[in-house]
């Protein structure tokens, strides 16, 4: 019974990624989602929100400032065949 009310409880993480270290609340921590795309950085009210790192499965990275789970400002995406684009977001 134990082992089966412990699966039930983690069923919500699988499917939906996880926090695997530090405050993915409100501070900084690293996130990894169902689709393996890592995000390292802060957050504000579960979002990524100011400084941080996503890397995704095929090789490319985006480096730079997030606002409501969206880039916004100044950022750095490096493409997994090394073309970059270095500049401004929004949304």
């Amino acid at each position: 019974m134990k082992k089966l009310l412990l699966i039930l409880l983690c069923l919500p993480m699988i499917g939906f990624g996880q926090c695997i270290s530090g405050d993915c609340e409100n501070g900084y921590g690293k996130y990894i989602s169902k689709s393996d795309i890592i995000y390292k950085g802060e957050w504000k009210d579960g979002n990524c929100h100011g400084f941080g790192t996503m890397s995704f499965p095929s090789g490319d990275k985006y480096v730079g400032e997030y606002k409501d789970d969206k880039k916004h400002g100044l950022g750095t995406y490096t493409y997994a065949n090394g073309d970059k684009y270095v500049g401004e977001y929004k949304d």
